[in-house]
Protein backbone atom coordinates (compact mmCIF):
# COMPACT_ATOMS: atom_id res chain seq x y z
CA UNK A 1 0.00 0.00 0.00
CA UNK A 2 1.23 3.41 -0.94
CA UNK A 3 2.25 5.16 1.82
CA UNK A 4 2.02 9.61 2.13
CA UNK A 5 5.60 9.82 3.25
CA UNK A 6 5.82 5.38 2.47
CA UNK A 7 7.87 2.76 1.96
CA UNK A 8 6.21 0.62 -0.40
CA UNK A 9 4.27 0.57 -3.16
CA UNK A 10 1.44 -2.07 -4.62
CA UNK A 11 2.23 -3.44 -8.37
CA UNK A 12 -1.06 -2.88 -10.17
CA UNK A 13 -0.39 -6.32 -10.52
CA UNK A 14 -0.62 -7.41 -7.10
CA UNK A 15 3.10 -7.56 -6.32
CA UNK A 16 4.21 -6.02 -3.20
CA UNK A 17 7.80 -3.06 -3.76
CA UNK A 18 9.72 -1.30 -1.88
CA UNK A 19 10.52 2.25 -2.16
CA UNK A 20 13.51 4.28 -1.83
CA UNK A 21 15.78 2.20 -4.18
CA UNK A 22 18.06 3.64 -6.59
CA UNK A 23 16.69 5.61 -9.31
CA UNK A 24 16.81 4.25 -12.89
CA UNK A 25 19.52 6.92 -14.76
CA UNK A 26 18.12 5.84 -18.46
CA UNK A 27 14.57 7.48 -17.46
CA UNK A 28 14.99 11.45 -16.92
CA UNK A 29 12.95 12.86 -19.57
CA UNK A 30 8.82 12.87 -19.02
CA UNK A 31 8.35 11.85 -22.02
CA UNK A 32 10.86 8.65 -21.45
CA UNK A 33 9.22 8.21 -18.36
CA UNK A 34 6.13 8.00 -19.78
CA UNK A 35 6.68 5.69 -23.03
CA UNK A 36 8.74 3.14 -20.58
CA UNK A 37 5.69 2.74 -18.78
CA UNK A 38 3.35 2.36 -21.52
CA UNK A 39 5.76 -0.15 -22.44
CA UNK A 40 5.40 -2.43 -19.14
CA UNK A 41 8.76 -1.39 -17.52
CA UNK A 42 7.01 -1.66 -13.56
CA UNK A 43 10.34 0.12 -13.10
CA UNK A 44 9.38 3.28 -14.66
CA UNK A 45 6.01 3.33 -12.97
CA UNK A 46 7.80 2.88 -9.63
CA UNK A 47 9.69 6.27 -10.49
CA UNK A 48 6.32 7.84 -11.41
CA UNK A 49 5.11 7.69 -8.24
CA UNK A 50 7.85 8.21 -6.47
CA UNK A 51 7.55 11.88 -8.20
CA UNK A 52 4.41 12.37 -8.03
CA UNK A 53 3.18 11.02 -4.79
CA UNK A 54 4.11 14.28 -2.91
CA UNK A 55 1.82 15.56 -5.21
CA UNK A 56 -0.83 13.27 -5.00
CA UNK A 57 -0.02 12.98 -0.82
CA UNK A 58 -1.01 17.02 -0.68
CA UNK A 59 -4.47 16.33 -2.30
CA UNK A 60 -5.43 13.58 -0.72
CA UNK A 61 -4.59 14.54 2.67
CA UNK A 62 -6.10 17.91 2.51
CA UNK A 63 -9.13 16.67 1.21
CA UNK A 64 -10.25 13.34 3.58
CA UNK A 65 -9.36 13.22 7.46
CA UNK A 66 -9.13 9.72 8.25
CA UNK A 67 -5.41 8.46 7.89
CA UNK A 68 -6.49 4.77 6.92
CA UNK A 69 -9.19 5.99 4.26
CA UNK A 70 -5.96 8.55 3.05
CA UNK A 71 -3.84 5.67 2.51
CA UNK A 72 -6.62 3.74 0.47
CA UNK A 73 -7.16 6.91 -1.77
CA UNK A 74 -3.10 7.22 -2.19
CA UNK A 75 -3.00 3.55 -3.60
CA UNK A 76 -6.64 4.35 -5.83
CA UNK A 77 -4.81 7.33 -7.75
CA UNK A 78 -1.91 5.52 -8.79
CA UNK A 79 -4.04 2.60 -9.73
CA UNK A 80 -6.28 4.85 -11.83
CA UNK A 81 -3.06 6.93 -13.25
CA UNK A 82 -1.63 3.22 -14.10
CA UNK A 83 -5.44 1.99 -15.96
CA UNK A 84 -5.66 5.54 -17.87
CA UNK A 85 -2.40 6.79 -18.67
CA UNK A 86 -2.75 5.01 -22.25
CA UNK A 87 -5.23 7.91 -22.89
CA UNK A 88 -3.19 10.44 -21.63
CA UNK A 89 -3.11 13.19 -24.59
CA UNK A 90 -0.32 15.58 -22.84
CA UNK A 91 -2.74 18.71 -23.65
CA UNK A 92 -1.57 19.74 -19.88
CA UNK A 93 1.54 18.51 -17.67
CA UNK A 94 1.77 15.52 -16.40
CA UNK A 95 1.47 16.57 -13.07
CA UNK A 96 -1.03 18.32 -13.33
CA UNK A 97 -3.24 15.54 -14.96
CA UNK A 98 -2.25 13.47 -11.95
CA UNK A 99 -3.50 15.66 -9.72
CA UNK A 100 -6.88 16.28 -11.48
CA UNK A 101 -7.39 12.17 -10.63
CA UNK A 102 -6.48 12.63 -7.16
CA UNK A 103 -8.77 15.44 -6.88
CA UNK A 104 -12.03 13.64 -8.77
CA UNK A 105 -10.93 9.87 -6.84
CA UNK A 106 -11.35 11.98 -3.53
CA UNK A 107 -14.29 14.26 -4.24
CA UNK A 108 -16.27 10.84 -5.48
CA UNK A 109 -15.04 8.81 -2.95
CA UNK A 110 -15.98 12.19 -0.28
CA UNK A 111 -19.56 12.41 -2.29
CA UNK A 112 -20.28 8.68 -1.49
CA UNK A 113 -19.90 9.35 2.07
CA UNK A 114 -21.16 12.97 2.74
CA UNK A 115 -23.41 14.44 0.18
CA UNK A 116 -23.16 17.45 0.63
CA UNK A 117 -19.24 17.73 1.74
CA UNK A 118 -18.78 20.19 -1.43
CA UNK A 119 -20.32 23.03 -0.25
CA UNK A 120 -19.25 26.28 0.98
CA UNK A 121 -21.41 26.51 3.56
CA UNK A 122 -18.82 25.79 5.88
CA UNK A 123 -16.10 27.18 7.31
CA UNK A 124 -9.11 30.58 4.88
CA UNK A 125 -0.97 28.43 3.34
CA UNK A 126 -0.20 31.17 5.99
CA UNK A 127 2.90 32.55 4.37
CA UNK A 128 5.46 33.73 7.14
CA UNK A 129 7.00 36.14 4.41
CA UNK A 130 9.57 38.54 7.17
CA UNK A 131 11.10 36.01 8.97
CA UNK A 132 13.27 37.39 12.14
CA UNK A 133 16.51 38.55 11.96
CA UNK A 134 17.31 36.87 15.20
CA UNK A 135 17.14 33.12 16.14
CA UNK A 136 13.83 32.15 17.63
CA UNK A 137 14.10 31.35 21.80
CA UNK A 138 12.34 27.74 23.00
CA UNK A 139 9.40 30.07 24.21
CA UNK A 140 9.41 31.56 20.50
CA UNK A 141 9.84 28.09 18.68
CA UNK A 142 7.30 26.42 21.19
CA UNK A 143 4.57 29.11 20.08
CA UNK A 144 5.34 29.27 16.28
CA UNK A 145 5.05 25.37 16.52
CA UNK A 146 1.66 25.84 18.57
CA UNK A 147 0.56 28.35 15.96
CA UNK A 148 1.64 25.96 12.77
CA UNK A 149 -0.52 23.22 14.66
CA UNK A 150 -3.62 25.57 14.65
CA UNK A 151 -3.42 26.83 11.29
CA UNK A 152 -3.48 23.07 9.79
CA UNK A 153 -6.32 22.67 12.06
CA UNK A 154 -7.75 26.02 10.66
CA UNK A 155 -7.29 25.25 7.12
CA UNK A 156 -8.91 21.60 7.50
CA UNK A 157 -12.13 23.44 8.77
CA UNK A 158 -12.27 25.24 5.41
CA UNK A 159 -14.75 24.08 3.08
CA UNK A 160 -12.73 21.56 0.47
CA UNK A 161 -12.88 23.94 -2.43
CA UNK A 162 -10.96 27.03 -0.40
CA UNK A 163 -8.39 24.02 0.91
CA UNK A 164 -8.29 22.25 -1.76
CA UNK A 165 -7.10 25.56 -3.73
CA UNK A 166 -5.19 26.94 -1.01
CA UNK A 167 -2.88 23.55 -1.58
CA UNK A 168 -2.70 23.64 -4.98
CA UNK A 169 -1.28 27.74 -5.35
CA UNK A 170 0.55 27.65 -2.26
CA UNK A 171 2.27 23.95 -1.72
CA UNK A 172 2.57 22.75 -5.42
CA UNK A 173 2.51 26.48 -6.74
CA UNK A 174 0.52 25.39 -9.50
CA UNK A 175 -1.33 28.64 -11.76
CA UNK A 176 -4.73 29.72 -11.67
CA UNK A 177 -5.11 27.59 -15.05
CA UNK A 178 -3.75 24.27 -13.79
CA UNK A 179 -5.62 24.34 -10.80
CA UNK A 180 -9.30 24.92 -12.57
CA UNK A 181 -8.28 22.33 -14.76
CA UNK A 182 -7.69 20.23 -11.64
CA UNK A 183 -10.97 21.02 -10.45
CA UNK A 184 -13.02 21.83 -13.31
CA UNK A 185 -13.38 25.43 -12.46
CA UNK A 186 -12.89 29.00 -14.58
CA UNK A 187 -9.66 30.72 -13.94
CA UNK A 188 -11.94 33.66 -12.09
CA UNK A 189 -13.95 31.14 -9.84
CA UNK A 190 -10.37 30.04 -8.81
CA UNK A 191 -8.94 33.70 -8.48
CA UNK A 192 -12.34 34.83 -6.59
CA UNK A 193 -11.93 31.60 -4.45
CA UNK A 194 -8.24 31.85 -3.27
CA UNK A 195 -9.04 35.13 -2.29
CA UNK A 196 -11.88 34.05 0.08
CA UNK A 197 -10.02 31.57 1.07
CA UNK A 198 -7.32 33.29 2.46
CA UNK A 199 -9.83 36.37 4.08
CA UNK A 200 -11.49 33.29 5.76
CA UNK A 201 -8.52 32.04 7.20
CA UNK A 202 -7.19 35.18 8.16
CA UNK A 203 -10.21 35.69 10.17
CA UNK A 204 -10.59 32.86 11.72
CA UNK A 205 -6.88 33.11 12.60
CA UNK A 206 -7.41 36.87 13.97
CA UNK A 207 -10.57 35.35 15.82
CA UNK A 208 -7.87 33.44 18.04
CA UNK A 209 -4.68 35.10 18.06
CA UNK A 210 -3.72 38.83 18.22
CA UNK A 211 -1.97 40.35 15.00
CA UNK A 212 1.41 40.31 17.34
CA UNK A 213 1.24 36.49 17.61
CA UNK A 214 1.15 35.89 13.78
Amino acid sequence: MLQHAGSAVQHPQGLSVKQGVRRRQSVTSEKELLSSVLAGDWDAFRLLVERFQGLVGHIVFRLVKEPDDRADLCQEVFLRVYRHLPHFRGECKLSTWIAQIAYNTCLNWLQKKRPDVYGLDGEDNVSLDELPGHLPSPEETATRQDLAAHLEQEIMALPLPYRTILTLYHVEEMSYEEIGRVMGFPQGTVKSYLFRARRRLKERLLSRYGREEL
